[in-house]
């Protein structure tokens, strides 16, 4: 008896595990789901299972292709009598000439092309100074200072007594015949070393007409300009090659001007420029310009640009300054009025003039800024009618109606 009622409890607990094994993994051990069957598993397990029930099995579902729907236009509807009250206006999309003017400031500098510095190639003493004073007016040819040079005074005694040798027959018969052919070139060099040492010619032949050394020689103005540098006072010793003067002719000037980095790509060479002084109220000049400089300036990000302009009065000084506009001529563009676009700053937006009272926010694409005019790349065709005025009140209508322009691929 206990026999049996032990292998009664034993049956029991084995169909109570195999009972919990089926609840813990699932039919799908078993019967596998529908869903991971074959297509046409599943298909003859769906009408097994659907005519063992009674049902009717189900219809197949037809392949067709599904067409995707156009995006209908998004517009915001102002009434006539409500655009008349908040002031709308529209104006009409079209191709125009667009000139691009850009005003900026420069200074009058020195022309650097007729800038000269006054040295000399020997040493001596300034015995007699007559630019005398920085700012003086000296004329070409007018003499500057009298240099006394030893080693000048020499050289000078030293080509008269080769003269004097070429001239005496007497004496170039005592040489032998060689050194007295060579005579004519002894004494051209001894004339050339003089040029050399930047001796004018008249100055030579005045040596050669009176038979005796000159004690001082004169520096003479090689232009006729200012004096704007003077480094020597009278009785100053100076050495070759320092600097005595420095003279700027103004019969023209440089006229600088600063131009920002994203305009640049605007200015070309040859481009007319006005020019405006205070000081000379009313009166305009023209200009060109004339070079484009290749640094950019790392604190103001602008590079310069340089006019000549001729000055045959005086009456443009260095550092003087000057307002200048250059005016481009950009040629014919599809441009709007610039109110008409509103920025917000990550794309540009206008509403487009559908009639009836309907407006369509549309995303475009900008180009250069002109004149209150702004290049339209895209996103308009000419023809078009835009809201050019209280196109920000039409576009607050469209937030809260959650209007908004479709995307540009």
């Amino acid at each position: 008896m206990k026999a049996r009622k032990s292998l009664i409890a034993v049956g029991s607990m084995i169909m109570v595990g195999a009972l919990f094994y089926l609840l813990v993994s699932g039919p799908g051990q078993f019967f596998p789901p529908v869903s991971a069957l074959r297509p046409a598993e599943a298909l003859a397990a769906s009408e097994h299972a659907g005519h063992g029930s009674g049902s009717p099995a189900p219809a197949q579902p037809a392949t067709a292709s599904v067409e995707s729907t156009p995006k209908e236009v998004p517009t915001v509807e102002i009434p006539p009598e409500k655009q008349q009250m908040i002031g709308v206006k529209v104006v009409a999309v079209m191709g125009q000439n667009i000139t691009r003017t850009i005003r900026t400031v420069g200074r009058v500098e020195y022309d650097e092309k007729k800038l000269v510095a006054i040295t000399t190639k020997y040493e001596g003493w300034v015995e007699k100074l007559y630019a005398d004073y920085t700012g003086k007016f000296v004329r070409k040819g007018e003499p500057l200072a009298e240099i006394y040079s030893p080693e000048l005074f020499a050289t000078q005694q030293e080509f008269l007594n080769l003269l004097r040798w070429h001239k005496d027959p007497g004496v170039a018969s005592s040489w032998n015949s060689m050194l007295a052919g060579d005579r004519d070139a002894i004494v051209e060099a001894a004339r050339q070393r003089l040029r050399l040492w930047d001796i004018a010619e008249n100055q030579i032949k005045t040596i050669e007409a009176s038979g005796k050394p000159i004690r001082t020689l004169t520096l003479f103005s090689p232009i006729s300009g200012y004096v704007i540098q003077k480094m020597v006072v009278q009785g100053m010793r100076i050495m070759p090659g320092e600097k005595l003067f420095d003279l700027a002719d103004l019969s023209t000037v440089w006229v600088i001007a600063d131009v920002y980095e994203y305009e640049l790509p605007l200015i070309r060479l040859g481009q007319t420029a006005r020019v405006r002084l205070s000081y000379l109220p009313g009166k305009e000049v023209a200009s060109k310009i004339d070079y484009i400089y290749p640094a950019l300036s790392g604190e103001s990000r602008t590079a310069r640009v340089r006019l000549i302009m001729p000055n045959p009065g005086g009456n443009l000084m260095p550092q003087m300054f000057a307002n200048i506009e250059i005016t481009i001529d950009l040629g014919k563009r599809l441009a709007v009025p610039d109110e008409a676009v509103i920025d917000t700053g990550t794309r540009k937006i206008v509403y487009v003039d559908k009639g009836e009272g309907y407006f369509e926010p549309r995303e475009v694409v900008t180009g250069l800024r002109a004149d209150k005019m702004v290049e339209v790349l895209q996103g308009l065709k000419e023809g078009d009618r835009v809201a050019s005025s209280a196109n920000f009140l039409i576009d607050s209508e469209a937030q809260l109606r959650g209007v908004a322009p479709l995307h540009q691929p």
